[in-house]
């Protein structure tokens, strides 16, 4: 028997793109059986788990739409000198209270749809997946960004981004069961743009290309053992994973590109895009 896994990635405020993306697939009468989200995809794949239809992906978009990044990373100098103590940079009452105001206290089991939310474990790097307990906890370690956030301790485990651990979490849905998975990726910043400005953006910038060279070694690595079909990414794409200013246009861009990729058979493609292979968009090239 079929089973549908939409797997959403991390990617900072790139995870806007989702929104945009989830709202076409939604339109197009596609549905999972169950999600799986890493890091600003938790938020993602947590926040439509509760809410499993065209509505709760119209919220989804108003809830990116509406954010800023000082609801997520509200740094000052008093947090940088805190890390100089050996402390986090930025304390997360304000993403756990923006979480709040969505969650409540709700716990994933609550979902309407069955929701797996991946950490990983501070002190051995591996893999933990969430299934069960406070959603707003399980999100905050899913994107506890180490040493930008402090690490999260749940079930006796001090957890930090599961992104570290597996950004797109292909591998975790086909354990899961998942024989189908439709991919909702972030993509990378590919074409000219400012240079990143301090360290909190240097640290999300880079993390970004790495984890995106990482999703091609795993789409080819998985693609015998599962159907997966990856979102057409947005290519060029020129916005830092830092900057929450650009949620709109990203959730604009996703949704245009998604209904031309859902148009053009994209659900039946199994190849992997090119536009998540190293490139650039350089004159040279």
């Amino acid at each position: 028997m079929e089973k549908t896994a939409f797997v959403f990635a991390g990617g900072g405020s790139l995870g806007a793109i989702e929104a945009g993306m989830l709202r076409e697939l939604i339109a197009s009468g596609v549905r999972p059986d169950f999600l799986v989200g890493a890091s600003a995809g938790a938020i993602n794949s947590v926040f439509f788990a509760y809410q499993p239809h065209a509505a709760g992906t119209m919220r989804l978009e108003f809830l990116w739409r509406g954010i800023r990044r000082q609801q997520i990373l509200p740094w000052s100098i008093l947090s940088v000198l805190g890390a100089a103590r050996g402390t986090h940079l930025v304390s997360p009452a304000k993403l756990r209270a923006l979480l709040y105001e969505h969650f409540g206290s709700r716990t994933l089991e609550d979902a309407d749809l069955p929701v797996h939310v991946v950490a990983t474990e501070m002190s051995s790097g591996n893999e933990i997946v969430i299934s069960s307990g406070s959603a707003v906890d399980a999100v905050l370690a899913s994107t506890a960004i180490p040493g930008v956030f402090p690490p999260v301790s749940l079930a006796g485990n001090m957890l930090i981004d599961g992104g570290v651990a597996n950004n797109t979490p292909i591998s975790t849905a086909i354990r899961l069961g998942a024989t189908r998975l439709i991919v909702l990726t972030t993509g990378f910043s590919c074409a000219d743009r400012r240079q990143p400005k301090g360290a909190l953006e240097h640290a999300m910038s880079a993390l970004n290309l790495l984890v995106a060279r990482q999703l091609v070694s795993d789409l080819e690595r998985w693609a015998s053992h599962a159907a997966i079909a990856v979102v057409a990414p947005l290519c060029p794409l020129d916005v830092s994973p830092y900057d929450y200013s650009q949620c709109g246009l990203l959730i604009d861009r996703a949704a245009a590109e998604t209904r031309r990729w859902l148009d053009a058979g994209g659900l039946n493609n199994h190849d992997i895009p090119g536009a998540l292979r190293p490139h650039s968009h350089t004159e040279a090239d």
